[in-house]
This record gives structure tokens, C-alpha cells and sequence, in this order.
């Protein structure tokens, strides 16, 4: 009676391991890597996104317009989360200005004004000037100009650049998917219209859609 029951248990053990493992590496459609030492994460509602970008990088400000497609085919089933990094000699500033926005609310106008600001008007995005400039067109006051030029946001900017190595982020725009799945446009290879199906694709295999 023991050994049935043991034996039981043990079936039953064996059944929730192989049920995690399966949520842990699903079959998932598209072209990517896995992130190592990063766990899959999802928890059967919403999928969360981490984009990396450079606001000095043209195939970034591309991507952009690609952005509300890909959550207009996921409506209520995405987490957006933005990660500024910047490369060389770029300055850390439009990064910061970003992250002080985010904190009022607005940042999606600010990351579309600073990449309008460089990729329209050839403004120097790393002058903090241009960047006050954009600031007060969003209202964000004074306080924000205090605060960017007092580089509050300068340790989370830093972060960030270590957060793109944990993840072997080399290049932008970056996308990490569900906690480690990474799709970057190089790896696709089809542009930035690749990218984008191929991230809506690895997206409906995950929400089984």
C-alpha cells in the first residue's frame, strides 16, 4: 500500500514538472534567442515587452511607427516597458530626459518629440537646451529642466546600460519578450517591417491566438 502510494506521488510529481516545463519553453513561432540565465515569464494574461532603444538610432525612430500596430493586434494583452540606452559617444541626456518625463506621464511624447527633434529638425538632441526646449512644448516646468540638468535620472541611465548587457543587448531596437526571448532586426533580416511581423508572430504564439 505504501509503494502505491509513493508511487502515486511520484507520478504526480512528474506530471507538475513536465506541466512547468512546458510553460517554461513553449513552442513559440519567429526568429530569436534565448536570453541565458533569464527565465520565461508568462503568466496566461498579459506578455511584457522590453524595448530597448538608442535615440541616436535611425532603425529605432523607424520602429517606432511600428509600435501601436503591434499592440493594436494585442489589445489589453501587452505591457510596454521602454529601456533608453545609449552607444560611444552618445550623451546619456535624451535618455534622462525621457526617463523625467515617463515619471510625469508623458513620455511617450517625449520619446516622439526627441526623435523628431534629431531625425526631422537635425537638432543636437544631446544639447540640454533642445531638450528644455521640447520639455516646456510638453509643459513638464521647470522643475524638469532643474532636474535634467541635476542629472537626477543619470544613475538610472547607467542602469540601463548594464541591463542591456545582463541581456547581451548589442544592438537597437531590441526586443525582449516574455523575460528571454530577444529579437533584434539582424536577426530577422527583413527590415524593420520583418522585425515587426516577426515579433507580432512570435507574440501570437505565445497568447496561443
Amino acid at each position: 500500500m505504501r509503494a502505491k502510494i509513493l508511487f502515486v506521488i511520484f507520478a504526480c510529481l512528474f506530471l507538475v514538472s513536465s506541466v512547468i516545463e512546458a510553460e517554461e519553453s513553449p513552442s513559440i513561432v519567429g526568429v530569436y534567442t534565448r536570453v541565458p540565465g533569464q527565465n520565461y515569464n508568462y503568466d496566461g494574461k498579459k506578455v511584457e515587452i522590453i524595448e530597448f532603444l538608442s535615440f541616436y538610432c535611425g532603425h529605432c525612430y523607424q520602429f517606432e511607427k511600428s509600435i501601436p500596430i503591434i499592440k493594436g493586434n494585442f489589445p489589453k494583452k501587452i505591457i510596454w516597458k521602454t529601456i533608453p540606452i545609449y552607444w560611444g559617444k552618445g550623451s546619456p541626456k535624451p535618455g534622462e530626459a525621457y526617463l523625467l518625463a515617463q515619471e510625469s506621464g508623458k513620455g511617450e511624447e517625449m520619446k516622439k518629440a526627441i526623435f523628431n527633434a534629431i531625425f526631422v529638425e537635425n537638432k543636437n538632441i544631446g544639447d540640454i537646451t533642445v531638450l528644455e526646449e521640447i520639455g516646456a512644448k510638453l509643459d513638464l516646468g521647470f522643475d524638469f529642466s532643474r532636474r535634467l540638468r541635476a542629472g537626477d535620472k543619470a544613475k538610472e541611465a547607467e542602469d540601463a546600460l548594464s541591463l542591456a548587457k545582463t541581456y547581451g543587448v548589442h544592438s537597437t531596437p531590441s526586443l525582449i519578450i516574455a523575460g528571454n526571448i530577444m529579437s533584434s532586426p539582424s536577426q530577422v533580416g527583413k527590415g524593420i517591417d520583418g522585425f515587426r511581423d516577426n515579433a507580432i508572430a512570435i507574440l501570437i504564439s505565445i497568447l496561443k491566438l
